[in-house]
Parts: C-alpha cells; sequence; structure tokens
C-alpha cells in the first residue's frame, strides 16, 4: 500500500498479556474510539480468515479480515465493505497492530493505518493537505486507548481518551 501512518507506544504489560488481550478480536470496541459494538461475523474467531464487523453506529459498520497473522506479535486487519473494496476515501486499506517486548515486563505495540488514496494526484494531495493530520491523530488514539484499556481492564470513554490525550503531551 501507499501509505502508512503509525503510532508506538509503551505499555505496562507483559507482552503474553498483551497478546492474550490483542488476540481477542472481539475487543477493539473497548479501544478504538468510534466503535460502539464488534460482531464477529466467521466461525473462526482468530488467524488468517477471520473476521468481523465493527460498528460506528447501530446502522454504520465496516468489515475488517485478517489477512496476516504473527502468532504472540500481532495482525494485519483488510478493512472493506462487504464483498467490494476498501470504505470511502480509500482504494485499499488496512490496520496492524504488532506487539514487541520491551523488557521489564512491558510491551511496544506499534498500531498502523496502510493505505492507497483513491483519485491518484488529487487523493493523493487530500491525503497530505487535510487528512494527514487526522489519521495521525486517529492512529496516536487508538494507540492510547489500547494502552490505557490493557493496563486497567475499563474501556475507554470519550472522556478518558481525552484525559488520556492531555497527559500525553
Amino acid at each position: 500500500m501507499e501509505f502508512e501512518v503509525s503510532s508506538r507506544i509503551v505499555m505496562d504489560v507483559p507482552i503474553n498479556e498483551a497478546w492474550h488481550k490483542l488476540r481477542d478480536y472481539s475487543l477493539a470496541h473497548h479501544y478504538v474510539p468510534g466503535i460502539i459494538k464488534t460482531e464477529i461475523t466467521t466461525a473462526k474467531k482468530q488467524g488468517v480468515g477471520a473476521s468481523r464487523k465493527v460498528y460506528q453506529s447501530e446502522t454504520r459498520a465496516i468489515d475488517e479480515t485478517i489477512t496476516e497473522w504473527n502468532e504472540g506479535r500481532g495482525f494485519f486487519l483488510k478493512l472493506h465493505q462487504g464483498e467490494g473494496g476498501a470504505p470511502f476515501p480509500f482504494e485499499e486499506a488496512g490496520f496492524r497492530y504488532h506487539l514487541d517486548d520491551a523488557g521489564n515486563d512491558k510491551t511496544a505495540l506499534t498500531t498502523s493505518l496502510m493505505f492507497t488514496m483513491r483519485y491518484g494526484g488529487i487523493g493523493r494531495l487530500l491525503k497530505s493537505r487535510v487528512l494527514n493530520p487526522v489519521f495521525k491523530s486517529t492512529i496516536r488514539d487508538v494507540a492510547l486507548s489500547q494502552k490505557d484499556y490493557y493496563e486497567s481492564g475499563i474501556p475507554v470513554t470519550p472522556q478518558r481518551l481525552k484525559a488520556l490525550r492531555k497527559q500525553s503531551r
């Protein structure tokens, strides 16, 4: 894919515990801002081919399917609309979660949005001028929320995310 926006954060959680939470594909709504519900849509619950819908409202959802699985370390999700392609404004899009041992019972989490924009040059211009700051902020919010959820076990609310942003400055 043409572009990648990433955020890396260190969590006060041992890597085995972080992996146990990450591989539970049904928990995204506890730490991805704007997601209110997660529904597993395949019999397979993890690994390549597992798929879910993440809901932004009761009627608006995005499909995510695991296309790469690195046991104990992370996975890559292809974002799509049913059997169709990526959601607007993307030509292709995916999300990668990756864990590394950071020593002293800590884990480094890297969250990445990888994508190609629709509309060629116009899409690249839109990405660089308008969407890049939004993408960077969104990916950072996912990492902050995921860290907080993994450390506390408490789902992150919009109010909690606001406090996390202030603390991370």
